[in-house]
């Protein structure tokens, strides 16, 4: 048995089962995710959040597998009968891309699905997630990289309804500095934004949770979509939900019935652990539930380089 605080892992995303009564904890657990070769991705479940069990190789890639390196931040969900896990890597050479992987029961092992990256293969792009939407239509919600667009965006992609190929071209959704708060990096503008999460409220309302810099270190973000759409337009909170060094993070709900946030704390490797954020929802806002404790970091820095 392990804490959270024995597991190194980045990019935490949370998958409860009911039937089994089990959390299953994914994430980016490469020791060296940011040089060294891609080894995988492990996973842990848990009874009571507290005490997990694992690792266990949730994926693992094939001979002759595309990706290289930057086995990045699995978002794990069900549709249409299957469990299907979107994940970022990088080819030997050119840029990062989504993928999807697919399993028939948690944890896996998940295998290669789609036909290599469904972004578009001229985009740095990571952090992919699904949302399906009121007409059934699958998007892929991901990040274009603030190393090629210098002010990152979150954008949408349509997908084909059996998730192995995208349909059209992206739309951009909003970029970082559509916000205030986000930290800037240099003289171009450039601003950091990542990890897309996509959530319906209890009355209806569209949000997302996304992550950025700020002067306190790695903060996480809450935006509404005044439509209700997924194409938005979406409107920003004036202030970060969590400013406390931790990011990269998703909501779920707990076997009671409380909102959590669950996202990886402190921002630097190796010394990254998935931190438990209790959270309220009242009328389509979510706010913390007290003030968690907070380890502010010196000097923030994006987690991917140019």
């Amino acid at each position: 048995m392990k804490r959270l605080r024995d597991i190194q892992m980045r990019d935490p995303f949370i998958v409860p089962d009911e039937k089994r009564r089990l959390y299953y904890l994914f994430g980016t657990t490469d020791p060296d995710p940011w040089y060294g070769p891609g080894i995988g991705f492990d996973c842990y479940w848990s009874k009571d959040l507290r005490r997990w069990e694992g690792p266990f190789p949730a994926f693992t890639p094939p001979k002759g597998f595309w990706g290289f390196k930057s086995f990045w931040a699995p978002k794990v969900h069900w549709y249409k009968g299957r469990w299907y896990m979107f994940a970022t890597f990088a080819p030997r050479s050119g840029c990062k891309g989504i993928a999807v992987l697919s399993a028939a029961s948690l944890p896996g092992p998940f295998v290669p699905y789609s036909k290599g990256m469904v972004t578009p293969h001229a985009w740095e792009s990571l952090s992919g997630t699904l949302f399906v939407d009121g007409q059934l239509q699958a998007w892929l919600v991901f990040v274009h990289e603030w190393v090629q667009a210098i002010d990152g965006e979150v954008c949408a992609l349509r997908l084909t309804d059996n998730l192995r190929a995208s349909i059209g071209a992206p739309t951009v959704l909003f970029r970082a500095s559509f916000a205030h708060w986000p930290a800037v990096l240099d003289d171009m503008g450039a601003r950091v934004i990542d990890a897309p999460f996509v959530y319906r409220s209890k009355n209806g309302k569209l949000l997302m949770l996304w992550t950025s810099g700020c002067a306190k270190g790695c903060a996480t973000a809450v935006s509404r979509s005044a439509s209700g759409l997924i194409t938005g337009r979406w409107i920003h909170e004036p202030k970060p939900l969590y400013d406390g060094d931790g990011g990269c993070g998703m909501l779920f709900h707990k076997w009671n019935g409380g909102l959590t946030l669950v996202c990886h704390h402190p921002d630097d490797t190796p010394n990254e652990r998935a931190i438990l954020v209790p959270l309220k929802e009242n009328e389509g806002r979510i706010t913390l539930c007290g003030k968690p404790a907070r380890r502010t970091a010196a000097r923030w820095k994006p987690r991917h380089k140019p």
